[in-house]
């Protein structure tokens, strides 16, 4: 694990030049891994998306550890995507990132939030319980590569 602090890092919008370090992220964190065609579809025809990544800030420059992303459907916030980088792990870098979009989706008039989880990702559910999200139901099979069954998680956001 990489000591590190939260006053070393910086958020900005995700870009096509992202994507890259994002699909090493990707793939060591998911059994199902997107597409890079996936992540540039998210960014240049998906007007409802919205993505980040964190960028750790040291003395010989930046280093993207961390992305997420959401749909803004009306007034919905629905997370698509979060994943760090495994170096980065265990040091709440997955909270900073969850309410980073959260936050921004609820000043663009985002009211409540969905996402769907692993029943197996017992730490991912753990934080998002953390944060106030709720069980809403089940969605059967949902993850093809072991037809694992997947969480739906709901919170409303505060105002």
């Amino acid at each position: 694990m990489i000591e590190k602090t939260f006053s070393d890092y910086s958020i900005r919008g995700m870009v096509k030049d992202d994507i890259s370090k994002v699909m090493e992220i990707e793939k060591c964190s998911f059994n199902s891994p997107w597409s890079e065609n996936a992540f540039f579809h998210e960014l240049e025809k998906n007007f409802l998306a919205t993505y980040f990544v964190f960028e750790h800030i040291h003395e010989e420059g930046k280093e993207l550890f961390a992305y997420g992303g959401y749909w803004l459907i009306q007034d919905d916030c629905h997370i698509t995507n979060i994943a760090v980088d495994p170096n980065y792990r265990g040091i709440g870098v997955g909270r900073v990132v969850l309410i980073s979009l959260l936050t921004h989706a609820k000043e663009r008039g985002a009211t409540r939030a969905t996402l769907e989880v692993r029943k197996s990702n017992e730490s991912a559910i753990r934080l998002y319980q953390k944060l106030g999200f709720e069980q809403l139901g089940i969605r059967p099979n949902y993850y093809q590569d072991n037809n694992e069954d997947a969480i739906i998680m709901y919170k409303i956001i505060e105002k």
